[in-house]
């Protein structure tokens, strides 16, 4: 790896061009050109916090290979940086780069706890389990500051409604008193993701995330006090990550895991592009090696956005992972099962309310 090359901090290592906007980045190009010839500084990498007004907080979720049927996000873009984030792409719908403007232009929706609590009050509402963070991580840093996935956990637990939570942020167990509650009736389950033992492998593939030993140790406390533990080993990346799914599955049944689960990297839309140029900066001697091998999976592409196929690919690489995640269950995690949520005691919430009117 080259240093200098690289941006500190961040994963991307560039903007890539908005494809609903023509000539973006060639006007930003000239400007960073002009920059560097008057000696000036044009980009000081800092992250702005940017605050948007929503209509509604809790999205319908289509496609039937993630898992849930609700999500919610508080934040878009995400701080962490993780290189070959799937999100990156939705930020270009608010007029920004999927690159590093991904990471360095937050969206912060202050309004999500009264629009999540509008939600909850209407009687058409029937209760389903709705996930923080199904497009970006609701503990980034950002949290720290604004507190507005605390304020919707809050609401979750007066209203009595399953939530499920996907993060790679310790900052999850400031929460924990809120959480236990949610726990004791059966309201929450947590989705840990630890893509790698590596703290060098972490550097460079998420640069400004919990460190591997604070997400084993988020995952240990939040199990010792009864709450549920998903870890998601995703992705996972051909020769990057791969060699490490059955110590990773073991690290997390160790920890108090009750189960995994995992997708294979696709590099959809802008990602390619961005993740290409990021692995010839970080890893240039196996910078070629795994672009193919990811190309393996997914018939040639970088993506494939076939349902049924993109999250686990095909292929001998694809065969080989999926089978050795299946081995890792039956190992570590065969005795183990994850709860179901309980959506019932929101609705004996909603009657009880409404027999007070």
């Amino acid at each position: 790896m080259n240093p200098k090359s690289i941006i500190k901090g961040r994963g991307a290592q560039r903007n890539e061009h908005n494809r609903f906007f023509q000539n973006q980045h060639e006007i930003r190009d000239e400007f960073l050109e002009y920059c560097k010839k008057e000696g000036e500084l044009p980009d000081k990498n800092k992250t702005l916090y940017l605050e948007v007004f929503p209509k509604t907080i809790v999205n319908k979720v289509e496609s039937p290979d993630v898992g849930m049927m609700y999500s919610m996000n508080p934040y878009q873009g995400c701080e962490h940086g993780c290189v070959y984030c799937y999100a990156r792409n939705s930020h270009e719908f608010w007029g920004y780069s999927a690159g590093l403007d991904f990471e360095r232009r937050i969206l912060v929706k202050k309004t999500a706890p009264n629009l999540l609590e509008k939600l909850f009050k209407k009687k058409s509402w029937s209760a389903h389990t709705i996930v923080l963070s199904g497009n970006t991580d609701c503990y980034q840093p950002a949290e720290k500051k604004y507190h507005i996935t605390r304020q919707c956990l809050e609401l979750f637990l007066k209203y009595k409604h399953p939530v499920g939570i996907i993060t790679k942020n310790a900052l999850i167990t400031r929460d924990l008193q809120i959480l236990k509650a949610l726990a004791k009736d059966n309201l929450v389950a947590v989705n840990i993701s630890i893509t790698s033992l590596s703290e060098d492998t972490r550097r460079i593939l998420e640069p400004r995330t919990t460190t591997i030993k604070k997400r084993l140790e988020t995952v240990k406390i939040l199990s010792d006090n009864g709450i549920p533990v998903n870890v998601m080993l995703a992705p996972i990346i051909p020769s990057i990550n791969s060699h490490e799914i059955l110590p990773l599955a073991k690290a997390a049944s160790d920890h108090g895991a009750l189960s995994i689960t995992h997708t294979i990297v696709r590099l959809n839309g802008a990602i390619g592009q961005i993740f290409s140029d990021w692995i010839h900066k970080a890893m240039p001697d196996r910078a070629a090696k795994v672009l193919h091998q990811i190309e393996n999976c997914h018939g040639g592409n970088l993506n494939d956005s076939r349902f049924g196929k993109r999250m686990r690919g095909e292929g001998k690489i694809a065969e080989q992972i999926n089978l050795l995640v299946k081995l890792a269950r039956l190992k570590y995690f065969k005795e183990k099962e994850r709860p179901k949520l309980n959506t019932s005691l929101h609705e004996q919430f909603k009657d009880g309310q409404l027999k007070l009117f």
